[in-house]
């Protein structure tokens, strides 16, 4: 049987990290990158990631997705670009109608019927027109505060009331994170970016919401969710952000899901920059009121970065063995790490 062949479009932190961790893998080969940083376009991928080529095809990285995917050239096209799905989803419509598998890193293709149900129909519908599936995926959403709740309910006989919580550090992000998140801003700055909607915040709280919900059953009548900033009393400085005494060094983002008139579902995500400098420690939670009682804590909090890449690489058996379509993480099995040949486990 013949590697699995994968295609990778943003050659980015998360992009660059899946050519990495697939290359160290059985049985799966990158056939072709799309990325339009100058700096990259033109270049060999083992010489963007410092990796030696040895006996591997040479793979360079090319600005023009047309020139990457052809009709059926690959099996899977990792898509790390964007996180909403109305920007993604031009890009993903191009992937699917060249009859590729797709797995995007947009956090609202986890879910995108909670926010964009015409566009998700829109994209169930061009995949199985073409044969193929599509996913969204990552770490948070995709796995900590949604996915891996689902999984703890199926011990319990019954379900009141369920908290997700997750606290994280910004600190090994980029420039772009710290802007999105108003690392560093005056306070009447962020609130005034959060009035505006100029500050993203955490994307990906109603996905998840709405995910547990349909998994088990209950219908989310009300979503609400609330950014405030985290302002810190020392100066705090990241690889890439700085936040003085005062100002603001990241954001705390919470989110309710009401059912049957009530809140069944409490989201709760602190993120910041250097956060053991004023005494909070990272990590991921999860409580849940019921029969059993539920809880579960993981400490320190499973890497955001690392976490999202090994999701994605780990789902491309399963985006590919699945019926053609619009597929979420409650649809498919399980995510486990590969550590065999991934052509074993490709349903002939």
């Amino acid at each position: 049987m013949e590697n699995v062949k994968v295609a990778i479009w943003g050659f980015g932190a998360m992009g660059s990290g899946m050519a990495r961790m697939l290359l160290h893998k059985k049985g799966v080969d990158i056939v072709g990158v799309c990325d339009m940083h100058p700096e990259r376009v033109g270049k060999s991928i083992f010489e963007v990631l410092g990796v030696a080529r040895g006996a591997r095809k040479d793979v360079l990285i090319k600005a023009d997705i047309d020139e990457v995917l052809t009709d059926k050239c690959c099996d899977v096209c990792l898509c790390a670009t964007d996180s909403f799905t109305k920007n993604a989803f031009p890009r993903l419509k191009l992937a699917l109608e060249k009859k590729v598998n797709v797995i995007s890193t947009a956090e609202e293709m986890s879910y995108p019927q909670a926010q964009n149900p015409d566009l998700a129909e829109e994209l169930n519908k061009i995949a199985k027109e073409n044969g193929v599936t599509i996913l969204g995926t990552g770490i948070n959403p995709g796995l900590i505060m949604d996915l891996l709740v689902v999984c703890l309910t199926g011990c319990m006989t019954d379900v009141k009331h369920i908290e997700a919580k997750r606290v994280n550090s910004l600190s090994p992000f980029g420039p772009a994170v710290m802007e999105e998140q108003g690392v560093g801003m005056k306070v009447d700055d962020f609130m005034a970016g959060v009035e505006s909607g100029h500050l993203a915040g955490h994307v990906g709280f109603s996905e998840s919401v709405n995910m547990i919900a349909d998994a088990l059953g209950w219908k989310v009548e009300k979503f609400e969710q609330q950014m405030a900033p985290i302002v810190t009393t020392v100066d705090r400085k990241s690889p890439y952000g700085f936040a003085a005494a005062g100002d603001v060094a990241g954001v705390n983002m919470t989110g309710q899901g009401y059912v049957d008139g009530e809140v069944k579902i409490d989201m709760i995500h602190p993120q910041q920059i250097e956060p053991e400098m004023e005494g909070t420690h990272t990590g991921d939670y999860i409580t849940i009121k019921g029969t059993p009682e539920v809880n579960m804590a993981i400490k320190p909090e499973v890497d955001g970065g690392l976490g999202t890449i090994a999701m994605v690489v780990n789902m491309i058996p399963h985006v590919i063995n699945a019926r053609p379509g619009l597929k979420t993480m409650i649809d498919l099995p399980v995510p486990r790490a590969i550590m065999g040949d991934f052509r074993d486990m490709i349903e002939r």
